[in-house]
Order: structure tokens, then C-alpha cells, then sequence
């Protein structure tokens, strides 16, 4: 071993010009839903629907058990994006589109998200940003589509962001973007 000082490499997400359309991105861990988790987030965000706290009353409904909260699947889905998209070099959510659940998620599930890259284009009004489209797919464990939305973001460009201090001091982590 040398001397020499050791390589940093921070874990970011992508700059602007990385966005390929077209492509893939599939994220990795899967998430199983646990009862906790939807109970947690269905009281936290104040939703008094029995489908997804009141084992007794859903095994009567359609589907027999209790559902995991519509609204957990979409988050865990942008959440498992960050890591590989948008860590530190998000700007904002511009917002959400044709968000649909085609099938429901029980406990127990596990949720495979993945995202492709639908459009892009420079900002017209923001200099050093670009607009980004993706199209997220959330899958359980049989390969079932559960979920999927298109979000729009704007996101930075290389130049800007390494400017504004992100490409890996650390910066990013203090800049409070939520994905």
C-alpha cells in the first residue's frame, strides 16, 4: 500500500446529463411490508379506513384481509429511487401523474421498484436544470405490478450542482432535498 491519498467516492444521485431515456433502472434492496409499517403509516397520516386496520372487518371484504395503505406503496416506490437517482442532486418534485395501484399489497409482500427514464429537457426558466420525467413500476415478489405513477423533477446539471457544492463534499446531504 502507498502513501498515496486514498479516493473518495460520495454516493450521489445523477446529474442532469446522466439521464438516459429509455433506460431501466432497477433498485435493489426489495422492501417486505410488515405490519407495523402499514399501521405506523396509516395512523400517522390520520387515514381511519378499516381496510387497513381492522383485521376482522377486512377478511369480510373483497379481498379477505387487510390492504397495506395505497399511499405506502407509492412512497416506498419514489423512496427506493433516491439512492440511485436523485441523492443530492434533486432540485424539487414538480409533481406526480396517472398514479395507479392495478393490484393490492398485502403484508408480507415484498415491493421491487424500477424506473424509466421518459423524457428530459434543459429548463427555460432555470439555468443549470433540467426537467426530468420517469415512469416508476412497483412489482411484488411474483413479478405483479402493484404500482406505477409518473413523476416529473427538476433536477441539476453537473456544472451547477458541482458549483452549488454537491458532487461529493459532502454538501449533498445538507442540501434537505426529499427525494
Amino acid at each position: 500500500m502507498t502513501d498515496a491519498p486514498m479516493r473518495e467516492v460520495v454516493q450521489r444521485g445523477l446529474w442532469f446529463e446522466e439521464f438516459e431515456e429509455g433506460v431501466r433502472y432497477l433498485h435493489r434492496p426489495g422492501r417486505t411490508v410488515t405490519e407495523a409499517d402499514n399501521v405506523l403509516f396509516t395512523t400517522l397520516t390520520m387515514n381511519p379506513q378499516p381496510l387497513h386496520l381492522d383485521a376482522a372487518w377486512s377478511a369480510r371484504q373483497p379481498f379477505g384481509r387487510i390492504l397495506v395503505n395505497s399511499l405506502f406503496t407509492l412512497s416506498t416506490l419514489v423512496g427506493q429511487s433516491v439512492a440511485q437517482l436523485t441523492q443530492g442532486t434533486l432540485v424539487a418534485n414538480l409533481g406526480f401523474g396517472a398514479v395507479a395501484f392495478p393490484n393490492p399489497v398485502f403484508v408480507g409482500d415484498t415491493l421491487y421498484g424500477e424506473s424509466v427514464v421518459e423524457s428530459k429537457r434543459l429548463s427555460s426558466s432555470r439555468p443549470g436544470e433540467g426537467i426530468v420525467v420517469l415512469g416508476h413500476t412497483a412489482r411484488n415478489q411474483d413479478g405483479v405490478v402493484v404500482a406505477t405513477a409518473s413523476r416529473t423533477m427538476l433536477v441539476w446539471t453537473r456544472e451547477a450542482g458541482e458549483q452549488q457544492g454537491l458532487g461529493g463534499d459532502g454538501a449533498a446531504a445538507a442540501s434537505g432535498s426529499d427525494g
